[in-house]
């Protein structure tokens, strides 16, 4: 990507080659903009959520008839391949707009709150949208993450504005055009190419609510402008992936899943597994079949037939898998696949599975976010927990074994905001799953039925069960008498608990009631 007067040049990351041109948009322009979308959110929220549903419906019709072109601009833009762009990009958002579509309805309908004290009086929360979303998007999924969340706000009511990452901007304008075939109004979807200051900027121009994902150190920032504008937001920073192998696992699954959960996307995917943690009893033969499958892994044009990993999107991301690498082998490690850029064109680094590294080496501490595999002996699960628990990053993690209730227990001592078992990545593909970090991989939360409602403003209200009464028990004026008996009331229901002295409290009860009713009548 080249920037100049305005422009930003998009160049594909196979070949080097322009492939476009786009619109930078400045500071003012993106004021006005975020005014138009404001003014058009108020009218997309009065459309309601039946008619809100039906143009989500009809994106995803839409999308499905352009799916062909649509991941074919992703090959080209981004550099994954033709089938990666339709299985991870493609489908997942066909699928999450169709699911948001058809239940969004009943997630956002009120919910009921039943008061345990409070009987004469009940409660609930409304749904309502927050606003303006601002959705920062990356480039390694340029599609299929900021789309979701574009989808989900729309839903919600909100309007969005989509700041593209200026890699790929290209895919993002075809989804504007997307929503234009279903009949969106274009105020109420805006799609902004402008440089990450910009993207900043507009925290402070009068948004509600912020969706960003990216690095860690950016993460931080965007977080700050937040915290100064008091506004809520979601962070997706990336991770450091650990995948545990167990004596007994399966290692057919476990060589088919480590190899696609570290290569897919040319291991540019947060959740990518960068680093296995193997019992020693399978270490070798672990090693063996995944070094064997990785050498047969093709590499190349990504939008060639049989081509199994593409190019790398940033040449910026390159140069720090081939220092992390260049310096695991200066320490001692071996890689027994890949281990240095490809000659030639593009942006491509082969597959590489390292050994003998250790844990204070970059490539195992740091993320890496490229086609790299380190592979790590340990001598108990325990160690493999210690170790893989022991890292900034907390997004994602993989368990491998034949024992489900073994899997589950490991699963759930690892922190990580997703834990899968005997598979890896495609959580992200399924709307009704959270998709959540913990530690610096992130704060909030996109998809499931709460990451909905989190792109509303939950409104409480409180009502009566029974009329009125003209006099309320904590009201003035007050009486040692009243005190007495709430006194009582409170040493009843808490000391042992509600359940053991129900008779007790339903005769302080009605003691209270006797006096409201005295003052009422009074």
């Amino acid at each position: 990507m080249n920037q100049k007067a305005n422009v930003l040049s998009v160049r594909s990351p196979a070949t080097g080659e322009k492939i476009g041109e786009v619109k930078s948009f400045t500071g003012d322009e993106a004021r006005e903009c975020l005014l138009r979308a404001r003014a058009a959110q108020r009218t997309w929220e009065a459309a309601g959520l039946a008619e809100r549903a039906r143009v989500i419906r009809r994106f995803a019709d839409v999308l499905l008839d352009h799916a062909d072109e649509v991941c074919e601009l992703i090959a080209r833009e981004n550099g994954k391949v033709l089938q990666e762009a339709l299985q991870m990009e493609v489908f997942p958002i066909a699928d999450l707009a169709v699911y948001f579509a058809s239940r969004a309805e009943e997630i956002l309908k009120p919910r009921r709150i039943d008061l345990h004290v409070m009987k004469h009086r009940r409660s609930y929360l409304h749904y309502r949208p927050r606003g303006v979303m601002l959705v920062i998007a990356p480039w390694n999924f340029p599609f299929s993450i900021p789309i979701g969340e574009v989808v989900m706000g729309l839903l919600a009511g909100n309007a969005v504005v989509l700041k593209p990452a200026s890699l790929t901007p290209l895919i993002a304008l075809k989804a504007r055009e997307l929503f234009d075939e279903a009949g969106l109004d274009p105020d109420v979807f805006q799609v902004l190419p402008c440089p990450g200051r910009v993207g900043s900027e507009m925290i402070g121009m009068g948004v509600e609510y912020v969706n960003f994902t990216g690095s860690v150190g950016v993460g931080q920032v965007v977080a700050a402008e937040c915290g100064r504008q008091l506004i809520p937001c979601s962070m997706e920073l990336g991770g450091k992936a650990p995948a545990i192998v167990l004596p007994d696992a399966d290692l057919d699954v476990v060589t088919g899943s480590l190899v696609w959960g570290a290569f897919a996307n040319a291991g540019q995917v947060c959740a990518s597994i960068e680093r296995a943690y193997v019992h020693e009893s399978v270490y070798d033969e672990v090693v063996r079949r995944v070094t064997d499958k990785t050498a047969r892994l093709r590499m190349g044009d990504p939008l060639a037939d049989g081509t199994d990993v593409g190019a790398m999107t940033d040449p910026g991301q390159l140069a720090v898998v081939e220092r992390q690498v260049e310096a695991a082998l200066a320490a001692g490690a071996r890689a027994l696949t890949g281990g240095r850029r490809a000659p030639g064109p593009g942006l491509f680094y082969p597959p590489t599975v390292l050994v003998d590294v250790t844990e204070q080496m970059e490539c195992v501490r740091e993320e890496t976010f490229g086609p790299t595999l380190p592979i790590l002996k340990v001598r108990s699960v325990d160690e493999a927990i210690q170790r893989a628990n022991d890292s900034i990053y907390g997004l994602n993690a993989y368990v491998y074994t034949r024992d489900k209730a073994e899997g589950r227990r490991v699963a759930e001592r690892i922190e990580a905001g997703t834990v899968m078992i005997n598979e890896t990545l495609i959580t992200h593909a399924c709307p009704e799953t959270p998709w959540q970090g913990v530690k610096k991989s992130g704060t909030g939360r996109v998809h499931s039925d709460d990451g909905l409602r989190d792109l509303c403003i939950g409104y409480h209200v409180n009502e009566e069960v029974v009329p009125t009464l003209k006099y309320s028990p904590f009201w003035q004026p007050y009486s040692h008498q009243m005190y007495r008996t709430l006194l009582g009331a409170a040493r009843t229901l808490y000391r042992s608990g509600l359940g053991p002295r129900a008779a007790a409290a339903k005769d302080l009860l009605g003691s209270i009631l006797d006096l409201v009713r005295g003052r009422n009548e009074a």
